[in-house]
């Protein structure tokens, strides 16, 4: 076999135009864990969710508008969008940011890493994704590694069993939100409009219903003019959602949803090596050998090809 046919049988998700992206969006996102629960404290949960996507959303369609692209749809269009923000940018975040008040953000993170399952499910359900063997193998040797560093945040974990279980509920149920999101985005419906416009109004009426969330749970705007607090909002807004997002969605659009919720996988590895440089964190048995299967479960699931529908 030619070099060129060789290369033309790769699986997409081996590709470098793959993989760098999809190292960066792994990488932004383990940092996240650090930053959200610097936020948790004198600003209501609800409330820092809005205003990261405010931040989020106005940058966005200042790309957008720079990019030629207008935001400007017809019906099903804004109802595409206002489902996605109420998916993505409301409930999912919404539902981990108070996980995290019962919860440590590592088990957060860990229980985060299922979104994997659903996505897979859905995949199968609503886009008739066909699962491969090698995918299959590669998702039982990643869910192996997480239960392995679920036992082990899990261990740590200072909370008592009740507020361990709200908090799991509360990160499934965020799990879920995002999942039904990313489908959403794999979609014809979401190949049908510009991304940037789209991700930008999605955020904004995202942003809009977290304030009425907000204002409903929480009373008026609550804003700490804290240095870390305001450099805290514009990383999660710029960087950890507008940036993050574009990627991982254009990335989601050429693997499928299964494939690209394997950075949800590695982003508890990467928030523990972070967590090691900056706060002390300490590696046990199980905390490296659930890191290795996960690992592991990456490789040979970015290396299965997609299945034909």
């Amino acid at each position: 076999m030619s070099e060129g046919a060789r290369g033309a049988d790769r699986p997409q998700s081996t590709r470098l135009e793959i993989l760098v992206p999809f190292a960066l969006v792994t990488l932004i996102w383990g940092s996240t864990w650090i930053v959200i629960r610097d936020q948790l404290g004198t600003v209501p949960p609800s409330w820092s969710v809005t205003y990261r996507f405010i931040v989020a959303g106005a940058a966005m369609l200042i790309y957008a508008l720079a990019k030629g692209e207008r935001p400007w749809f017809d019906a099903r269009g804004w109802g595409f969008a206002a489902l996605l923000g109420l998916l993505q940018f409301c409930l999912n975040f919404n539902f981990v940011y108070r996980a995290e008040g019962y919860i440590t953000s590592g088990v957060v993170a860990v229980v985060f890493a299922l979104l994997l399952v659903p996505n897979a499910l859905f995949g199968r359900l609503f886009l008739g994704q066909q699962l491969g063997r090698q995918l299959l193998i590669g998702s039982g040797v990643a869910m192996a590694g997480v239960t392995l560093l679920f036992v082990h945040e899990a261990r740590s974990d200072p909370h008592g069993p009740y507020q361990a279980a709200a908090g799991v509920a509360l990160t499934l149920a965020g799990v879920l939100a995002a999942s039904l999101a990313n489908i959403m985005q794999a979609t014809p419906t979401a190949r049908a409009y510009p991304m940037a416009a789209m991700l930008g109004v999605a955020m904004l009426i995202g942003a809009a219903i977290d304030g009425g969330v907000a204002w409903s749970l929480s009373g008026a705007p609550v804003f700490e003019w804290r240095a870390g607090y305001v450099l805290g909002i514009l990383y999660l807004g710029l960087i950890a959602s507008a940036v993050a997002f574009t990627l991982y969605f254009t990335i989601l659009r050429v693997i499928g949803p299964a494939k690209a919720a394997y950075s949800s996988v590695i982003v508890p590895v990467i928030a523990m090596l972070l967590s090691t440089l900056f706060e002390g964190y300490r590696w046990s048995g199980f905390a490296v050998s659930g890191a290795l299967l996960a690992l592991a479960g990456l490789v040979i699931a970015l290396r299965a090809r997609r299945p034909n529908r």
